[in-house]
């Protein structure tokens, strides 16, 4: 079983490409998606978060309950905050993640995409055959994020969305250091597009054993 390492910045259109990945039947390991049922009603994360910031959680009815927009306004002021965050989280997500690799490695399967926001942050490429990163730019980037707040029902700020990007790994970097980048910068049908030449490329890889 061969593993495909997904990454991008917020907004990237990183999801969509994950769809558009396991739509062609690879299975796909969401790492944010663990870490919002980590923090979801009663999540096995929110005990220690709770001791990290108490002021964002709270107890309703003997259940534990996360204030995602206080926790993200106290880490936006104090980036101590995120590197607790991730002390709690990241050992949690890598449990969850080695169990998908050992259903997946069991039934068969030639590849998994693990999708990962802090790919090259964490070091997580070197388990992966092939990373790639999502890309677009910057402005179609904050809209992204904007409109999905607003879809949410969260407040934010543009100054927000900007400070948040601001805090991540640059795209170009990721750019640099992925196998291979994924555009969608422009309409879904070219996004899809952009994915059906690099899944022709991955197979390419297969038959021929090099590189994409």
């Amino acid at each position: 079983m061969k593993i495909l390492g997904l990454t991008g910045g917020m907004g990237m259109g990183k999801s969509t490409v994950a769809r558009m990945l396991e739509k062609a039947g690879m299975p796909v390991f969401d790492a944010d998606a663990e870490v919002h049922a980590l923090q979801a009603p009663g999540g096995t994360a929110l005990e220690a978060i709770g001791q990290l910031v108490p002021q964002a959680v709270h107890s309703v009815d003997g259940m534990l309950h996360l204030d995602r927009q206080k926790l993200r306004e106290m880490a936006l002021a104090d980036p101590a905050i995120i590197r607790g965050l991730e002390k709690i989280l990241h050992p949690m997500v890598r449990r969850a993640r080695a169990a998908f690799l050992r259903k997946w490695r069991r039934a068969g399967a030639l590849w998994v995409v693990l999708d990962i926001p802090l790919l090259f942050e964490t070091g997580n490429e070197r388990v992966c055959d092939v990373t790639v990163t999502v890309s677009a730019p910057r402005r179609v980037q904050v809209e992204r994020v904007l409109k999905r707040a607003r879809l949410m029902g969260r407040q934010i700020s543009r100054q927000e969305v900007e400070r948040l990007i601001a805090r991540q790994l640059p795209d170009a970097f990721r750019r640099r250091k992925a196998d291979a980048v994924i555009r969608t910068g422009l309409s879904m049908m070219e996004t899809e597009r952009a994915v059906g030449c690099f899944l022709k490329r991955l197979r390419g890889q297969d038959e021929t054993g090099g590189l994409i």
